[in-house]
């Protein structure tokens, strides 16, 4: 079975790639989950547009995942989460807020799915996070969490 992936897909590949792949796999998860799309020769015509999308956002080498790096350890960063009066948060905070709070302190756009957060932070105050943007490289962003 033919597909056009919309997401990235592991082991399978990136959003805008056509892969070959079992009907049963296509049919019982990629389609109902929305990762991909039946392939058919208007629907190629959308895979410019995804690759674009990709291109955009995509790290392009250690070079530049360096100077993001530099980028994103040189700002600060506050997000802000509903909390009680002792200081914890209701819940915790999760990997798009942090990516929503990276964007609006006028960092770079990072996907949500790149953030690494070693345990999960549910108090106020500075918490260190971490953001894969290259497989050998790393960047480390403190995180100022305040009571909304």
């Amino acid at each position: 079975m033919k597909l056009i992936l919309t997401a990235q897909v592991a082991s399978l590949g990136e959003a805008g790639d056509i892969v070959d792949v079992r009907p049963g796999y296509g049919r019982n998860y990629l389609l109902p989950t929305g990762r991909a799309i039946a392939w058919t020769r208007g629907a190629e015509k959308q895979i410019a547009g995804i690759q674009r999308a990709r291109d955009a956002r995509e790290i392009r080498g250690l070079g530049h995942a360096n100077e993001v790096r530099a980028q994103l350890e040189a700002l600060t960063v506050t997000a802000k989460a509903p909390a009680g009066q002792s200081g914890t948060l209701f819940g915790s905070l999760s990997p798009a807020a942090i990516a929503l709070a990276v964007k609006a302190a006028g960092g770079p756009t990072i996907d949500k799915r790149s953030v690494v957060i070693a345990k999960p932070i549910k108090s106020l105050g500075s918490h260190t996070v971490g953001v894969k943007l290259h497989e050998a490289v790393t960047a480390h962003i403190q995180i100022e969490v305040a009571a909304a």
